[in-house]
């Protein structure tokens, strides 16, 4: 007696991706972007599924670097070549790393963090919320002790900004305590973390905002914030207006100065 026919099971469809806190890493050249996310790829590697994107123009340099250090699989390790200002693809059009981490969740689903990092750029280099749930803005003590009076929206607006590299402070002149304290006006209350690799009680810091920030996200209560074009400042010849006193750009900017 022939046996009844089975139809086929109907085949299960694969679970999609987990959706990974995506960490934004900003900052002029020579800042150490590169060398903070490999210090946060070895705090954390134990821990967590991480993953990370550089960007730069005509260059993979800084994923071949984070490749080289050893603090990932090589494979979770992926360079955008924008083929233009770094800014661009972080900001404006950010089609290509959008993808790229898309695709790193996909591949490694679970990821639990992936860190984006930019290609070196100026004072006025943000990511877009579209991209990034949170970012860093790195300085270094190097660029000069009175670069975060200057401004600018990452410095002024990021969700932590790191004045990196602390231990280098004795040998370019750098009073450390100051900065941070500059850096703590500029931004009105929001995080600032002194860091040097080499000082266990900073990256400990570093490490926690990180995880702490993942604990928002998976409580679904993170919020992504555009640092935006626009940040605090002062034109000159406005030295009769009130510190603190807002007023209206002609493009309908409202901002405070300082």
């Amino acid at each position: 007696m022939t046996a009844p026919y089975a139809a086929d099971p109907t085949p299960t469809p694969e679970a999609p991706p987990v959706r990974s806190l995506r960490l934004g890493v900003a900052g002029p050249v020579g800042t150490g972007k590169s060398s903070l996310i490999a210090l946060l790829c070895r705090e954390l590697g134990t821990e967590l599924s991480l993953a990370v994107i550089t960007n730069d123009i005509y260059t993979d340099e800084d994923a071949r670097f984070l490749r080289s250090a050893g603090v990932l699989a090589p494979e979770r390790i992926r360079a955008v070549e924008t083929g233009a200002c770094p800014h661009t693809a972080i900001r404006d059009d950010v089609t290509q790393n959008l993808l790229a981490v898309e695709d790193l969740e996909r591949d490694f689903s679970p990821v639990d963090l992936v860190l984006v990092e930019s290609g070196g750029d100026n004072l006025t280099a943000t990511f877009s919320p579209a991209l990034v749930d949170a970012q860093f803005f790195v300085l270094d003590v190097a660029g000069g002790g009175d670069v975060a009076r200057k401004g600018g929206p990452g410095i002024a607006r990021a969700d932590a900004l790191i004045v990196n590299k602390t231990d280098l402070a004795p040998y370019v002149g750098v009073d450390v305590a100051e900065m941070v304290h500059d850096a703590e006006h500029a931004r009105d209350g929001r995080t600032v973390i002194a860091l040097s690799r080499t000082d266990p009680a900073s990256v400990a810091r570093l490490k926690q905002w990180v995880l702490d920030t993942l604990a928002t996200f998976r409580a679904g209560t993170l919020v992504p914030q555009d640092p935006g074009p626009m940040a605090p400042h002062r034109h000159a010849g406005e030295a009769d207006e009130a510190p603190g006193e807002a007023h209206t750009h002609t493009d309908g900017t409202v901002h405070r100065h300082v």
